[in-house]
């Protein structure tokens, strides 16, 4: 996503310990608009004792309704996929906190910074993906001419990809990631996730029906306790999505634990979002 030119300066990194304070408590400034969002989205800056970044803040006044996602807000499910980021402890997704802002109730979120020339995604020739590469499919580049899509074979790409089969992320497209110069991978926009059906639409789809890593394997197991009826990430999930949600959240976290693999594309639902980007 592109921000406005009057980008001021930061201090405020995205792995302050501190920043969901700031995002939460801090005097929100609007500087402008992000126009590709297909939903209201206001770059600004967020100040507090002090202290300065840049945000995004997407207000619940600006959502447009939804026919498949009925229930809560898009606001309340970008923090809920933040907060069971944060339980994986993999940090996949930028500080987010739900607040009052200058156009009412939102999800604001850190802004990232991305780092150029960090290649994710690529069309390429052939059949076969190369070394360093998973296939995702042959995609349409001119009259009667195919590519084939690849992603990176990347451990930050495959954690993002298990977290999304636990959020039922229905809208993982390219722009949605985001490598920064430090190395780290952010993954944002995970307004259309944690829907009772299955719904999960990426393009990481290059580790389909391969074992999952034991690493991952571990953070569900952990998953699952957080999730039980008591269990802390239950209760921090009650208030931003629904019981049949938070219910069928656990239950995919079962499923990858049972079956051990990363999950296959569904058929009932297209498996690539659109745009892919």
């Amino acid at each position: 996503m592109s921000a406005p030119e009057r980008i001021p300066p930061r201090s405020v990194t995205t792995v302050d310990p501190d920043a969901g304070t700031l995002l939460a408590r801090g005097e929100l400034t609007v500087r402008g608009r992000i126009r590709e969002a297909s939903n209201a989205a206001l770059y600004c800056t967020v100040t507090h004792e002090g202290r300065e970044a840049a945000c995004v803040y997407k207000p619940v006044e600006g959502e447009r309704p939804l026919w498949d996602f009925p229930d809560g807000t898009l606001a309340g499910r970008e923090v809920a996929a933040y907060e069971v980021s944060e339980a994986t402890g993999w940090g996949l997704v930028p500080p987010t906190v739900l607040r009052d802002g200058p156009y009412g109730e939102g999800m604001c979120q850190l802004w990232i910074d991305t780092a150029p020339g960090a290649e994710l995604l690529a069309l390429v020739d052939g059949e076969e993906p190369e070394p360093g590469w998973k296939a995702i499919g042959l995609a349409e580049v001119g009259p009667g001419r195919t590519a084939l899509l690849v992603h990176a074979d990347d451990e930050r790409l495959r954690r993002l990809a298990v977290l999304d089969a636990v959020i039922n992320n229905a809208d993982r497209k390219g722009g949605h990631l985001l490598p920064t110069a430090d190395g780290r991978l952010y993954g944002i926009d995970h307004g259309v996730t944690f829907n009772a059906e299955n719904k999960l639409r990426t393009l990481l789809w290059g580790w389909a029906g391969e074992p999952l890593p034991q690493e991952a394997l571990g953070v569900l197991e952990r998953l699952r306790d957080a999730l039980s009826a008591t269990g802390p990430l239950t209760e921090v999930l009650t208030p931003l999505i629904t019981r049949a949600e938070i219910d069928a959240t656990r239950a995919r976290v079962e499923t990858l634990l049972s079956t051990g693999v990363h999950p296959q594309p569904g058929t009932e639902w297209p498996a690539i979002p659109w745009p892919p980007v």
